[in-house]
């Protein structure tokens, strides 16, 4: 990464002129600073225009982004992660490898994704039972490795989606999903998973 111009608040916004390890930063695309560090990115990463990452980020080998991400504070990345446009981490995120976020998932502060999970456009993780009524603290999701969450789908707090799970497009998951288990409707119904969606997430 080469730096570029600063922003009115002093956060890098980096020229697309390639850099160290392969990085490739659109302009446009800002890497927040704090006394002066800005975020970790490994290898080959691409930061495309409009996309936000905060200082303390730290990411592995090959992390692609969309227009318009946010990655906020606190957030780990493992190799190989797609951050796909709007979607955002909502800080204190960790990611692991080849995880798949699709245009529009939304990942509240907190959320855990295994190897290779996967969320669908839109798809929606939620932190808080019951905003602003009580103070009952915050407790995201887990997304564990090889799970996938079709879009749309809602994912409650605290809630677990087991290894190997698939959450229906739109569904509404309010309770843990065992590993290896298919979650349709609204509240999400748990179902054998069929013999084509066994397996791991193969990109």
């Amino acid at each position: 990464m080469t730096p570029g111009r600063t922003d009115a608040h002093g956060h890098g916004r980096a020229r697309s002129d390639g850099g160290s390890r392969g990085a490739r930063i659109d302009p446009g695309a800002t890497l927040k600073r704090v006394d002066g560090t800005g975020p970790t990115l490994g290898a080959d990463a691409t930061v495309r225009e409009g996309t936000v990452v905060y200082a303390d980020v730290v990411a592995g080998d090959g992390l692609s982004t969309g227009h318009h991400a946010v990655i906020r504070e606190g957030t780990r990345l493992g190799d190989d992660v797609l951050v796909g446009t709007h979607a955002v981490l909502d800080g204190d995120c960790t990611v692991g490898d080849g995880v798949s976020i699709q245009t529009g998932a939304y990942c509240p502060t907190g959320t855990r994704l295994g190897d290779r999970a996967f969320l669908g456009p839109h798809a929606v993780l939620t932190n808080d039972r019951y905003p602003l009524r009580t103070d009952e603290g915050l407790d995201a999701p887990t997304v564990e490795a090889d799970a996938s969450v079709g879009a749309n789908a809602t994912v409650l707090p605290g809630v677990t989606v087991g290894e190997g799970a698939f959450v229906a497009a739109d569904a509404l998951v309010a309770e843990d999903v065992p590993p290896r288990t298919l979650a349709v409707g609204s509240p999400a119904e748990h179902r054998p998973l069929p013999d084509p969606l066994q397996g791991v997430n193969d990109a």
